[in-house]
């Protein structure tokens, strides 16, 4: 039976290790990544013998705001010009405080909060 023990209890201490090995490479990736202009976010977590590490790139700055590439030459400009004066005559967008103190805006015609302009 001593041979059995021996397997059972150094399962544990296996387990352990490779949680570590693995933990190490994750913060590895993590603190390489972030030198190269991005940023890099992740974490281990495991209960009952198994671990599961993830780790998520991206650009440095908030996730939530999308880059909307400008127009390029006069001809772009000139339409983009137009289509957001259509949109303010249909819209007529104005920012009201809501009930607790939010700046929101507010337009008079549906639709306008998905830039829809006819």
């Amino acid at each position: 039976m001593a041979p059995a023990l021996s397997t059972a209890a150094s399962r544990p201490a296996t387990r352990v290790a490779a949680a570590l090995a693995l933990s190490g490479a994750v913060v590895a990736v993590i603190f390489s990544a972030a030198h190269a202009d991005g940023i890099a976010v992740g974490g281990c977590t495991g209960t009952g013998g198994s671990v599961s590490c993830v780790v998520r790139w991206g650009e440095a700055g908030d996730p939530y705001i999308r880059k909307v590439p400008q127009p390029t030459d006069d001809l772009e400009r000139r339409r983009a010009a137009e289509r957001d004066k259509k949109w303010e005559q249909r819209c007529r967008p104005t920012i009201v405080q809501d009930d607790y103190g939010v700046p929101r805006y507010r337009y008079v015609a549906p639709g306008c909060e998905f830039g829809i302009i006819e």
